[in-house]
């Protein structure tokens, strides 16, 4: 908060806050553009001080790790050393999803050895902690004030109707429903008979956020699980919810973010899809992957960052990494770098497309001109493994005397 006011309200009254100037300097935009994008919500701030990253129009595109424990696997350590890893492959953004263990206790670790935005889903702490089908609204909604009065930086609510729900009863869906936190959300109404909660406490819910200036992630329960499952009437029906629930939190002072597209699209929809989004809302869009295959088990890392690189190119602005061991286990320590890694490789091709982004290409292309491999470390995403493979000087192995560089470098060079 900056003199009691959310970035959004502040930026509504014309005020350029010291977070605007700081993402502004940083993504390279006036700050005066940074201010009427966060007042309209087409741009947000999501902050963990002294850590600000802008998401949204205009700037790069972000990548968010996601870790945490599972009821089959409680190691608190490797979670933690997940989160440290993400930080130092340069994620912009963490979510701790954990729902086995002390739950609290493993946040608070993760506040304390890293820097990074912080993400939770409220919902996972309830359902671990009071189970499923004994989950009260209370409950909920102490969590959400618990998380964000720790510090969180971003809350994510799935906020699917009743009606939506019904819809998908002998739908000829493959995969059904996929999202953990829209199912625990969609069997809370359905066992108690009632509407969704954070729909029914929603001014309640934002006032909250407000208090610390959190960003609310709006998220996506209605995704498709495979590429044969295509978008349908239950999707439609969500994305507008979830437009007229951020057009909502933006009026009332609270930065918003919207999940959607999907998990699983095929590649020849995903620019498509992504415009259809921004058409009905100029919102940042946060997108899982997209996976445009189902058939890259074990390497859904490069099949995620196929399609992210599609989907950034196309105008989504936040992706959430995918690990190679997606859809199989609990992933590891390396799973978590192979996958960031992975995923920022996307999110640099995608911003190559938005924004002709080549600068760092052309630095790392000078260098490997005259074989610096020192210099090209510098301009690589990620230079430790490559220096691994580095020749000391002179032509790599590849091609060794008969380096194509060599060969022509004194024709070419007169």
């Amino acid at each position: 908060m900056e003199n009691g006011k959310t970035q959004v309200e502040l930026a509504k009254n014309g005020i350029i806050t010291t977070r605007m100037e700081v993402v502004a300097s940083r993504e390279g935009i006036d700050p005066e553009v940074i201010r009427t994008r966060v007042a309209k919500g087409s741009l947000v701030i999501m902050t963990r001080a002294p850590v600000s990253v802008a998401i949204g129009k205009g700037a790069t595109t972000k990548v968010n790790v996601n870790i945490g424990t599972s009821s089959a696997m409680i190691d608190p350590k490797e979670e933690l050393e997940k989160a440290m890893v993400a930080e130092k492959y340069k994620a912009d953004t963490l979510t701790d999803l954990s729902m086995g263990g002390d739950i609290p206790a493993i946040r608070r670790s993760i506040y304390r050895h890293t820097t990074l935005p912080i993400t939770t889903v409220p919902i996972y702490q309830s359902v671990a902690q009071q189970g499923i089908y004994s989950m009260t609204e209370d409950h909920l909604l102490n969590n959400i004030r618990q998380q964000v009065d720790e510090g969180v930086s971003s809350v994510v609510l799935h906020c699917i109707e009743r009606d939506c729900i019904e819809k998908l009863k002998g739908h000829p869906r493959i995969m059904g429903m996929v999202s953990k936190g829209g199912s625990f959300t969609s069997i809370y109404m359905l066992t108690n008979e009632c509407g969704n909660p954070f729909i029914d406490n929603f001014d309640h819910i934002l006032e909250i956020l407000k208090e610390n200036d959190v960003v609310l992630s709006l998220g996506n329960t209605m995704r498709s699980g495979c590429i044969n499952d295509l978008p349908d009437s239950p999707q439609h029906q969500e994305m507008l919810t979830n437009m007229r629930l951020a057009r909502q939190a933006n009026q009332a002072g609270v930065q918003v973010i919207v999940e959607g597209m999907g998990g699983h699209v095929r590649a020849s929809e995903v620019a498509g899809y992504v415009k259809y989004y921004k058409d009905v809302g100029d919102f940042p869009l946060f997108v899982a992957g997209p996976l445009p295959t189902d058939v890259a088990v074990g390497y859904d890392h490069i099949a995620g960052a196929v399609g992210a690189s599609m989907a950034a190119g196309a105008g989504a602005d936040y992706l959430c990494y995918i690990t190679p061991s997606e859809h199989l286990r609990l992933p590891t320590v390396d799973d978590v770098r192979e996958g960031l890694v992975a995923f920022r490789i996307a999110a640099h091709i995608g911003d190559s497309i938005k924004f002709d982004a080549r600068e760092q290409d052309m630095e790392l292309a000078r260098y490997r001109a005259v074989m610096d491999w020192d210099g090209q470390m510098q301009y690589a995403i990620e230079p430790e493994k490559a220096s691994g493979m580095c020749p000391e000087k002179g032509p790599c192995t590849m091609c060794g005397d008969f380096c194509a560089l060599t060969i022509m470098h004194d024709f070419l060079n007169v």
